[in-house]
């Protein structure tokens, strides 16, 4: 049925809904159309039987005398909807003739102060503070920017802006010109005039045109109309814009994500895609954001603050639903895990409730959990790798080249790197035998002695065929006193029955023994069961059975109620042997059947390597790139990194999936796969100097938000890593997601070059002062991230091979003597 040329937003939703099963709905749509209809969707309601003097007696209780009851605080507080909190705040006043929030300020501190406090502002003028403390003082917090702005509707930014004026007796749309530039600038001030089309009307005609328009302004040429995207994304109503994004993909064949990350920049950028996701999802953009200000060391205070109490009357129960749906984790334990405190009891008492078992609390996710099993099942991901075979390709080239790099003192590693890894490994076999014909030598001998570490594993690594290699990884991962389960477990889930059984030749040829009986000598129990099973290469692999995929669904729910030997037993004979197309049926059927997950059934009801192995193949059935984005992750996160897993994912995957899998790590952890290896695990600090100092950097754990009189200029980003600052208080943060982009701004290429630094770390220049030693007045900084500079002479360090952070960690942490290069 064709469109009309103008419709409104229901005359949408009746179209959408009108001939479906509500189970099939999508949870983007699902929250789009809840956004349609006004469905509350928070988790703090209007107390019943509510009385603000009593209310207002009992806090003025709890914070008389000496002390204070926190806890009668903040359960009093969090079971008050904002308008019963404004009624409170006057009859306190009323009451007692004392100003409540002041009151609290001086009893509590902290950040539980903080989260008190905001909870008792206004929604308008909380969000008013929020932009204050923005911009105010010399650096500007643009990420609260553009989350407030790209979020609120016209009434909420009119009433911002009012209350900012009453707070602070300021325009706020004067004090961000004169704070931005740019066209970042320019789209803040579009979104703060609050005139985004609410009407509900979409003309048909206007958004094939708004399409082209942005086509034209960015795709289709060379440079970017920016004006044209803010004009458009700053306007048109919601209902509108959907429709608008949906018809650039058409045209352009990429999403207008893809397209604002390649045609824009910096802030502007981000301000684009937080519109742009905003209108998508709003509980999805929000759900992204907590997760940022949590995940890995350090928490972001003030962004967590301000979503739990902004959303908490709004839609946090979609917001907790997308958060389970992207990271598999509820929202209530992360929050669980990453606090503490009456902090922490405050943070969960807004979120309401722990959404990780499917159907017990929290019933959407059980459909969630259909509805994406549903999607995996009829997803085509088209498998891109990164190496492909080089053109214009002569063996015998190759292999003279080879050898002239590493013939006479010395080695040649940049010519060796770029020969093999321009090469398909079928290429690289022909190189193989080409050295051999040509110069009777043997060529991985050769670069066994000529390379070393773990330079010398990668490029090995890359020279064997992929059997060859996946026979050497499975038989590092046995050998020796101990064990790498996950190491056998990625390797034999993720193989096909070919890739397995060429892989058992390869095995008995190199080790005289076949890998099942080395498994079953290494392991023991139904995990050695689960990988002898799995090594015999012969799962299935014709398409889904729909009445066989039922039967197994029921057989895997029944086996939930059994003990857990029986449970175990029968979850390995359908995991371990049928197709991966089958098991996604199988998967979405198992939540009809148990309204649970079969994730979250492994997780809660198994333990140990066997949970590890059944885990591992339910993630890479529902999506195998992203299982090994995941895997790259926990090998370089933290200090150190897991060189033999980030290789061995490489190697093997570069011809298959690597660009896949890049884009999912991209999307999970908002950082470039790229650039989290070059910071973790592949540039050494690099400064130009003659002596190696080791100095213990402090890394702050919670405030990750913009330092107050922190600053961000090309100048000071100079002065303090290169070594001429001269203020003992300045402190400049660096993070990783806007690390590289920054540093090109800031540092010529050669400076650029010769930095890295970890992730979430502080850099204080009264504990970075390069050619000079740590002054004993200075405080000692806390024994958490370890950081290497270099004085005066220009260092040059083996690629891929020397990491500071574990060469020198224990030294570090325990001895401040300089140490010679």
């Amino acid at each position: 049925m064709a469109l009309p040329r103008t419709i409104d937003s229901c005359t949408v939703l009746t179209q959408k809904t009108k001939y479906r099963d509500v189970r099939n709905v999508s949870p983007l749509e699902k929250t789009f159309e809840l956004f349609l209809l006004q469905v509350f969707r928070g988790t703090i309601t209007d107390a019943a039987d509510f009385d603000p003097s009593a209310d207002a007696e009992a806090l003025y209780n709890a914070m008389k005398g000496f002390g204070s009851d926190k806890e009668a605080i903040l359960d009093l507080v969090t079971s008050r909807s904002n308008a019963q909190r404004q009624d409170v705040i006057a009859a306190y006043k009323s009451n007692f003739g004392k100003d409540l929030i002041d009151d609290l300020k001086y009893e509590l501190t902290g950040k539980f102060e903080r989260l008190i406090v905001c909870l008792m502002r206004a929604p308008a003028y909380h969000d008013a503070k929020e932009i204050h403390d923005a911009i105010k003082g010399a650096g500007t917090n643009e990420k609260c920017l553009i989350e407030v702005l790209a979020s609120r509707n016209n009434r909420q930014i009119h009433e911002m802006v009012a209350a900012y004026k009453d707070a602070y007796g300021r325009d706020m749309e004067e004090d961000i010109i004169m704070d931005t530039s740019g066209h970042f600038k320019k789209m803040l001030v579009v979104l703060l005039q609050g005139t985004r089309d609410e009407s509900g009307v979409v003309d048909a005609d206007l958004v094939e045109q708004d399409a082209q328009d942005l086509f034209a302004a960015g795709e289709e040429q060379w440079g970017t109309d920016e004006a044209k995207f803010i004009m458009i994304l700053g306007n048109r109503s919601m209902t509108h814009l959907h429709m608008v994004f949906d018809a650039y993909e058409k045209i352009a064949e990429t999403s207008i994500e893809d397209s604002i990350k390649n045609e824009l920049s910096g802030d502007f950028e981000r301000l684009m895609l937080a519109v742009v996701q905003g209108i998508r999802s709003l509980p999805m953009f929000f759900a992204k954001r907590l997760y940022k200000s949590m995940k890995g060391l350090g928490t972001a205070d003030d962004t967590l603050i301000r979503i739990m109490i902004c959303r908490s009357e709004i839609d946090m129960l979609d917001i907790r639903e997308c958060f389970r749906l992207i990271y598999e984790k509820s929202l209530y334990n992360m929050i669980k895990d990453d606090t503490s405190g009456d902090y922490k009891r405050t943070l969960l008492n807004l979120c309401g409730g722990d959404d990780d078992l499917a159907g017990e609390f929290f019933p959407e996710a059980a459909q969630i959990a259909y509805k994406m099993w549903e999607l995996s099942a009829m997803t085509k991901v088209q498998l891109r790798p990164t190496v492909r075979p080089a053109s214009s390709f002569d063996p015998a080239a190759d292999a003279q080249a080879l050898r002239k790099a590493m013939k006479g003192f010395g080695t040649d590693e940049d010519a060796i790197i770029d020969i093999v890894a321009q090469r398909s490994n079928a290429q690289r076999q022909e190189i193989r035998q080409a050295f051999k014909s040509l110069l009777g030598r043997d060529l991985m001998k050769d670069l066994k002695s000529e390379l070393s570490k773990n330079l010398e594993r990668l490029i090995i690594g890359l020279m064997l065929t992929p059997a060859e290699f996946d026979a050497k990884m499975m038989q590092k991962a046995i050998e020796g006193a101990g064990t790498d389960e996950h190491a056998l477990i990625e390797i034999l889930v993720t193989r096909s029955n070919e890739e397995i059984l060429a892989m058992n030749a390869a095995y008995q040829d190199a080790y005289k023994k076949s890998l099942e009986e080395a498994i079953e000598s290494d392991t023991s129990g139904l995990f050695c069961r689960i990988l002898v099973s799995l090594v015999q290469g012969a799962r299935e692999e014709c398409p889904e059975d729909l009445e066989r995929a039922n039967a197994d669904a029921q057989e895997l729910a029944e086996a939930c109620n059994a003990d857990s030997d029986d449970m175990e037993v029968k979850f390995m004979s359908i995991l371990c042997t049928r197709s991966f197309p089958h098991l996604r049926k199988v998967m979405q059927e198992f939540v009809r059947y148990t309204n649970k997950d079969i994730e979250q059934t492994i997780k809660k009801d198994m333990s140990g390597d066997v949970k590890n192995a059944f885990y591992a193949i339910v993630r890479s059935v529902k999506n195998k790139p992203s299982y090994f984005a995941d895997r790259l992750y926990k090998a370089m996160k933290g200090l150190g990194t897991d060189d033999r897993a980030l290789i061995r994912i490489m190697v093997s995957r570069s011809e298959i999936d690597l660009f896949n899998i890049r884009k999912e790590f991209k999307e999970t952890h908002d950082v470039s796969l790229h650039e989290f290896i070059q910071v973790e695990s592949m540039i050494p600090i690099l400064l130009t100097r003659t002596d190696v100092c080791s100095t213990v950097m402090y890394e702050e754990h919670h405030t990750l938000g913009h330092t107050p009189g922190s600053v961000q200029t090309e100048q000071t980003v100079q002065a303090i890593l290169l070594g001429y600052g001269n203020s003992p208080s300045l402190t400049v943060k660096l993070l990783p997601l806007d690390s590289t982009s920054f540093l090109k701004k800031c540092l010529s290429p050669t400076q650029a070059e010769c930095v890295a630094f970890r992730s979430s770390v502080y850099i204080t220049s009264q504990w970075f002062r390069l050619g000079r030693e740590p002054r004993p007045d200075w405080p000692a900084p806390p024994p958490l991230a370890p950081l290497f500079y270099i004085k005066r002479r220009e260092v040059e360090f083996p690629r891929l091979q020397y990491r500071p952070a574990d060469h020198f960690r224990n030294r570090c942490l325990r001895d401040e003597r300089p140490l010679r290069a």
